[in-house]
């Protein structure tokens, strides 16, 4: 093989190897290892920061270097980039411009065949509500400090803690105590950032929002990692969106009969249970994070139901039959001439 085409098929084995005998190299290149030699210098006098050992044990590894060189990807790794590169505008990390910048570079220099690919995968990227997004410069101290496993601290634009006024300040401007947690996980979901973290003072499991939060410096001492509830971060997360302590379940679960077949409600019922029970009708367990939520939300299939358990269901549904009542009586009233 020509050069050229010899140090691209080098540089490939070494991005995918991290240790290369250099008469390993000259086998799979056809070559010598004197001629490996020299292809090695030319690719460090490109940018690419390669080492090598000498002796029986010796070899060539791809390091980092201090800055860019030039990439090599296959046609795979090339396509599933850009395709990435288009997804980016739905975390929520506050690169859209860097990552439409970066798309169009690459696009640029992609050969026609891989081109036509890209452009066969035609996505719009929406999220489904309105994001903040986070700062870059935040997610990478929170990535750092989970990285480094030391205690962070960080002002908080929703904290609800006591307000302390600082020293030479008056009481009418008071500023809110610094956050500290053990930094766990640093969390994408529904178009937002997470940190999912260890809060010290409460002694407890916290998730904040990273797009609210403002990293302080310096951090503070190494700690021992711990386990999240359940030992599975995103089903944690999952639970705590719906306001449980319990991966996997609502706070609120509740049974009815409804008079409905139940090939109806299927459709409609999202991770609830439904089971029949019997010529149109069904039964259906389902949860919420309160019980006037869930009984709202049951009430929703417009058709009559008979309330399994627990008690504190059937409360709700009493309470909102009595809200329904007043606000219809009112309704009433208020068009009367």
């Amino acid at each position: 093989m020509g050069t050229t085409e010899r140090l691209l098929r080098l540089l490939s084995l070494l991005q995918a190897h991290r240790d290369w005998p250099g008469q390993e190299l000259a086998e799979r290149l056809g070559t010598t290892s004197r001629t490996v030699r020299r292809d090695v210098d030319r690719l460090r006098t490109m940018g690419y920061r390669i080492d090598s050992a000498k002796g029986r044990a010796g070899g060539y590894r791809l390091d980092a270097g201090s800055a860019l060189p030039p990439l090599l990807f296959d046609d795979e790794q090339a396509v599933a980039l850009a395709v990435a590169l288009r997804a980016a505008a739905v975390t929520g990390a506050g690169v859209e411009d860097a990552a439409a910048r970066a798309l169009a570079t690459l696009r640029q220099v992609m050969p026609p065949r891989l081109r036509h690919r890209l452009d066969a995968v035609d996505v719009v990227t929406a999220p489904t509500a309105p994001r903040d997004s986070a700062l870059p410069a935040t997610l990478v101290a929170l990535s750092s400090a989970v990285r480094a496993r030391e205690v962070l601290r960080f002002d908080y634009a929703s904290s609800r803690d006591a307000t302390v006024a600082p020293p030479g300040s008056s009481a009418a401007h008071p500023v809110v105590a610094p956050r500290r947690v053990e930094p766990h996980h640093v969390v994408a979901a529904r178009g937002r950032w997470y940190l999912v973290a260890w809060d010290v003072d409460r002694d407890d499991w916290r998730v904040f929002r990273a797009d609210r939060l403002t990293p302080r410096t310096p951090r503070g001492p190494r700690f021992t990692p711990r386990e999240v509830p359940g030992g599975d971060v995103a089903a944690f997360l999952s639970a705590r969106f719906r306001g449980s302590d319990r991966p996997g379940a609502w706070p609120c679960e509740g049974t009815v009969v409804l008079s409905l077949p139940a090939a109806d409600v299927v459709p409609f019922a999202g991770d609830a249970t439904v089971e029949d029970v019997g010529p149109s009708r069904c039964r259906v367990t389902a949860g919420s994070w309160s019980w006037t939520a869930l009984a709202a939300h049951l009430g929703r299939f417009d058709a009559d139901l008979a309330v399994v358990g627990p008690p504190a269901l059937a409360d709700a549904f009493s309470r909102l039959a009595a809200r329904f009542t007043a606000a219809a009586t009112a309704g009433t009233a208020s068009s009367r001439p």
